[in-house]
């Protein structure tokens, strides 16, 4: 069976079985909790002799030193050589439009003097090193180097290590030709949370990065969750999700398909449908059953539209954006007449992807903003990733003798206040007498 729930904002359990479906528990089982502080303490111990022997036990590789666990640049080169025309030809173009909505997003310095000549402002630097996480093997995906990689370098940042794990030996090209086209420094084939560790803690091979970024298993996610305070993380990311507003007059097979995209990823993504037209939703359903067992990943797309997917039934389209709202997903298609208008009022989204020709997949590779969202509602208080996740700002400020006397006065009371009183004569020494 892949028949999606019907939920119906008129039935008086709607609520109750909204947050049942949309539950999704982050928080990795203790079994895997020990293991990965395990690998965490034996890394951030024995450096690279750790990495190494996890790498031969879990990824089965027969290396016996971090030499060869590095590739280098004429190794990404050569990859770039291998792909066919046709993959390396969409990776640059993605890879052009990716760094041309990047350069829209880079912060710059900014200062002003205030009235009483104190200089105030804002200082934007890069990160100095990130590590880029990247899953490898089978589960191979170059557009996510792409999405992480690029926004990073058109950040600044100095020196971006990738690390990808090579379960058996196998490499995957389109990855390493995808970390060439980007401007990655340096590659190590280790993965899990092993190579998270190397990142966050450094070793003798592996230097230490400010930030860890790019998406993995549930032992690198919680990983990464144990590291973050060492090191800054991009985000612990859930299921992927798809949430379609439509209102009818979307052919019902680009709907299904769209659904489609997101489920294939895992049997616990979340597709989920949203119009006031009852019939529609069932022509959306006839188009699910028609096309479900033409998909290579036919099994996965079942289990998760049988598990965490709905066709929700709202009395209009403005309950169909308050519903959208509500449940804040990581990628939101307006399938609608204007959904520029639409789009106005969408307050928590990832990615708000409009009209009915703009289908989820050219996010995910070549529109050219971030395929790196918040998901599991946390596009309520969250951003995609961006250049501004590879840039710090600093405050400056800079007093005149004449501004630090008056605002020395004002802070000696305040500091007084708080029975700070060093803080008040440190002020008070600069008030003109």
């Amino acid at each position: 069976m892949s028949t999606p729930a019907r939920l119906d904002t008129r039935d008086k359990d709607f609520n109750d079985r909204l947050e049942q479906l949309l539950a999704w528990e982050t928080v990795s089982d203790s079994t895997i909790q020990s293991t990965v502080l395990d690998i965490l303490d034996q890394v951030r111990t024995s450096g690279d002799a750790a990495v190494i022997e996890f790498s031969q036990r879990f990824d089965r590789v027969s290396a016996a030193t971090m030499q060869e666990l590095e590739l280098q640049s004429a190794e990404l080169a050569a990859a770039l050589k291998r792909i066919p025309d046709e993959q390396r030809t969409a990776l640059e173009t993605a890879a052009e439009r990716i760094r041309s909505y990047a350069e829209h997003q880079k912060l710059s310095s900014w200062s002003y003097v205030d009235e009483q000549g104190t200089l105030l402002g804002q200082q934007v630097t890069a990160l100095d090193r990130v590590g880029l996480y990247v899953p490898g093997g089978k589960a191979a995906y170059p557009s996510s180097v792409l999405m992480n990689a690029i926004p990073a370098k058109v950040a600044g940042v100095a020196e971006l290590i990738m690390v990808v794990p090579t379960p058996d030996g196998e490499q995957n090209d389109m990855v390493l030709a995808a970390a060439q086209i980007a401007g990655v420094d340096r590659v190590f084939t280790i993965g899990g949370a092993q190579a998270v560790a190397a990142l966050a803690y450094g070793t003798e091979s592996v230097p230490q990065v400010d930030k860890i970024v790019g998406p993995g298993n549930i032992y690198v996610a919680t990983a990464k969750r144990h590291v973050y305070g060492t090191v800054g993380i991009d985000m612990i990311a859930g299921p992927s999700e798809i949430l379609v507003i439509c209102d009818g007059d979307t052919d019902p097979d680009w709907i299904a398909m769209d659904l489609f995209s997101q489920a294939e990823h895992d049997q616990d993504a979340q597709p989920i449908l949203v119009s006031p037209d009852q019939a529609f939703l069932d022509q959306v359903q006839q188009s699910i059953d028609n096309l479900v067992d033409g998909m290579e990943r036919a099994d996965i797309i079942r289990a998760s539209l049988r598990d965490r997917s709905a066709l929700i039934a709202v009395k209009d389209m403005d309950e169909a954006i308050e519903v959208a709202n509500y449940i804040a997903p990581e990628h939101l298609e307006l399938s609608v007449a204007d959904p520029q208008a639409m789009a106005m009022r969408i307050k928590h989204a990832g990615a708000i992807f409009m009209g009915r020709y703009t289908a989820e997949a050219l996010g995910d590779y070549c529109a050219g903003p971030n395929h790196v969202l918040p998901t599991s509602r946390t596009a309520r208080f969250s951003s995609p990733l961006g250049v501004y996740d590879f840039q710090k700002r600093s405050s400056i400020i800079m007093c005149s003798e004449d501004s630090a006397s008056e605002l020395g006065k004002s802070a000696s009371v305040l500091a007084r206040g708080e029975g700070l009183t060093a803080h008040a004569r440190s002020a008070e020494y600069r008030i003109k007498k």
